[in-house]
């Protein structure tokens, strides 16, 4: 379950801590399927690190960094193919997960699962 300061916000997570699920992402995934969060879990901390893409994703998702500490330090909406979006802040961790669910996060949010 993911929660944003302690409360409950979406039931299933997925985790995609390779480096082959971190680069498969939500590439040609089933929009009506998406009803998780999905984190990634970089080697280490960092801007570059962090950077997505949309490329074969064919739906809008929100894209929310947390630092090592699992604060938010950016958050977005990426649409489609998008080549790449790199966050403000260093991160180690990117959550995607359906745009909906994430207006209710803030940055400096603690987020947990």
């Amino acid at each position: 379950m993911l929660k944003v300061n302690g409360k409950p916000l979406i039931k299933k997570v997925k985790l995609a801590n390779s480096p082959l699920e971190r680069m498969r992402g939500l590439m040609f995934e089933d929009e009506k399927k998406f009803d998780y969060a999905l984190v990634f879990t970089s080697p280490k901390e960092g801007k570059i690190e962090s950077s997505l893409h949309m490329m074969f994703v064919f739906f809008p998702i929100a894209a929310i960094f947390l630092d090592s500490n699992k604060n938010v330090v950016d958050k977005t909406t990426l649409t489609p193919f998008t080549v790449n979006y790199t966050p403000k802040k260093p991160a180690k961790y990117v959550i995607e997960m359906p745009p909906k669910e994430a207006k209710k996060i803030k940055i400096k949010d603690k987020i947990s699962w």
